[in-house]
């Protein structure tokens, strides 16, 4: 039977309410296949890139079948538990179980690590239906006494490549053999290594197969460039690209925390409202430059591939690749960030010429060249940066200013640049913010 609407689904009164509240009328293609065969109590592995809309397709049947089977009488202990590899995509799964079961007597906590465990313990202690956590935390509240599974019938998780790049699978097989033999199992991931396969034979009962899109194949709605740039080209590249007021909601992916850092607050300076997102920042700082992003408060978050994958932010326009990544499916997560809920999206990568093997395992996994996007604007060029800034490179500038400086310490008046005309016209809007941000080794440094 084809499921054309949610209404054909069977779900509660109360979540279709949601449903109608939130306007979700049309499944996606995973809810479409999954919801039906999980409302029958058969074990899943779901294989879907983000975007496809896999969190409904588990948070629904899931707060159904909590809401028709009665809770045992007593403390309230969690019956469904939901694993994450991230913080922001523990939130966020928070979030829609908060904004589908908002008309059911259902509670449900977030439990992760870089905050205290207090607010967590506190939750636990007075009863919760769902718990949403990453594995590392959980894992120290249930060592300590405070989480007890032993009523989960309903164990999800989800991005399950993921926790095994980031090293969770053992903290996972310690969870899972806590849990009750006795339960329904979920496992969703973008790609399937060899690990993941062993561990979805470990915790699945004769598992039904969903698989809505090609494996590790980017969504094809998103507009795919690259440009071939220096590295000391890339930030003007940038600046010059975000001069175009059709990029109004952007991603930027750099591999470090150092060089987000320092790309956020060269766009800062010249006017482009940018926060980063690293796992440096504390959890507040990251929620509240998730916050301004999603609020349109800043128009750029720059991030390393700690975001790649967990943010789920409507309308982002462009993602920009500023470094392009080691591993290529991270490519496919990162892009994955825009043409999200039915939209179009465009990506840019900047690959110079020591990224050329990383851009060749990129086009191996998606079967595709990307299209090179053209020849590069006059002030991106190296040559123009020479002719802009000069050959002076950081321990240069570092040495003349001890020199301008002098035994007395004092630092001297700085002196103003002059804005010098490139090719006989006047800057642009853009040359004025690629001579703000500078090449990289530079005096923009």
């Amino acid at each position: 039977m084809k499921i054309s609407k949610f209404s054909e689904l069977g779900l509660a009164d109360p979540i279709q309410r949601a449903l109608r509240a939130r306007d979700h009328a049309v499944p996606t293609p995973i809810q479409a296949r999954a919801i039906p065969q999980l409302l029958d109590g058969k074990d899943m592995l779901g294989i879907a890139q983000t975007g496809t809309g896999k969190t409904g397709a588990f948070a629904l049947p899931i707060l159904h079948n909590l809401h028709k089977v009665p809770r045992i009488k007593g403390p309230r202990s969690p019956r469904a538990l939901i694993l994450a590899p991230t913080r922001e995509l523990a939130i966020q799964i928070g979030d829609e179980f908060k904004a589908y079961g908002r008309d059911l007597p259902l509670r449900h906590t977030v439990i992760f690590g870089g905050v205290g465990q207090k607010p967590q313990v506190d939750a636990l202690r007075r009863g919760v239906d769902i718990v949403i956590a990453t594995p590392g935390r959980l894992l120290d509240l249930m060592g300590q006494g405070h989480a007890d599974l032993g009523g989960v019938r309903f164990l999800v998780l989800d991005e399950a490549d993921r926790m095994l790049d980031m090293g969770f699978v053992r903290d996972v097989r310690k969870i899972v053999a806590a849990l009750p033999a006795e339960r329904q199992s979920l496992l969703f991931s973008a790609t399937m290594p060899r690990e993941i396969t062993r561990l979805s034979a470990e915790i699945l009962t004769d598992p039904v197969r969903v698989e809505v899109t090609p494996q590790s194949t980017p969504i094809e709605r998103i507009e795919q460039h690259v440009y071939h740039v220096p590295a000391a080209g890339k930030r003007a590249l940038l600046a010059e690209l975000m001069g175009d007021p059709a990029l109004e909601r952007v991603i930027v992916f750099a591999r470090t925390k150092h060089r987000a850092n320092r790309v956020a607050d060269q766009l800062g300076k010249c006017g482009v409202d940018a926060e980063a997102i690293h796992g440096n920042k504390s959890q507040g700082a990251r929620q509240r430059a998730l916050k301004r992003f999603r609020d349109g408060d800043a128009r750029v978050l720059v991030a390393t591939d700690i975001a790649a994958r967990g943010i789920d932010v409507d309308g982002v326009t462009h993602v920009i690749n500023y470094e392009l990544p080691n591993e290529p499916k991270s490519y496919v997560h990162r892009i994955g960030r825009t043409a999200r809920a039915g939209a179009d999206g465009i990506a840019f990568s900047f690959c110079d010429p020591a990224e050329r093997e990383h851009l060749h395992g990129i086009e191996r996994l998606i079967r595709q060249r990307l299209t090179v996007a053209g020849d590069l604007p006059a002030e991106v060029s190296p040559e123009g940066f020479g002719k802009r800034r000069g050959p002076a490179g950081p321990k240069r500038l570092n040495g003349d200013k001890r020199k301008r400086q002098g035994a007395g310490g004092e630092k001297p008046r700085r002196r103003r640049r002059s804005r010098r005309r490139v090719g006989g016209t006047a800057p642009t809007q853009f040359s004025s913010l690629a001579a703000a941000l500078g090449p990289e080794g530079s005096a923009g440094r």
